[in-house]
């Protein structure tokens, strides 16, 4: 029960500092508007699961998502800096589709709707 508690306050603190350094340490103007949505960090502690949401079209989350691939030994760094753990995980980007899944469901209820008041 313990480890699940660090685990859980590993994974808030990582998604804060991850968030932290992409919006202000990461200058490439390549990355686009990109925001941490959660981190899994493993039971180990050695390898963490970030999951981003980037607004813009496909082209954009490509570029961003490369951006974030190139700057992961940086990242790792910082986080090594902040978080004081025994080691430092390593960083896995993972796109998180959630906001784009979940504004498509939105647009098609909006559509079910204006259809209803149609009829």
């Amino acid at each position: 029960m313990a480890s699940y508690k660090r685990t859980e306050r590993v994974n808030r603190l990582l998604q804060e500092e991850v968030s932290k350094i992409i919006q202000q340490e990461i200058k490439d103007p390549k990355i686009g508007f990109v925001t941490v949505t959660k981190a899994e960090i493993s039971p180990d502690l050695q390898h963490a699961k970030v999951f981003v949401s980037i607004y813009g079209d496909d082209k954009s989350m490509q570029k961003s998502m490369q951006v974030l691939d190139k700057a992961k030994p940086f990242i790792r760094r910082e986080i090594g800096r902040r978080i004081k753990l025994r080691y430092t995980p390593d960083i896995h980007f993972r796109y998180d589709e959630t906001v784009k899944k979940a504004s498509r469901i939105f647009n098609l209820l909006n559509e079910l709707k204006s259809e209803k008041r149609g009829d």
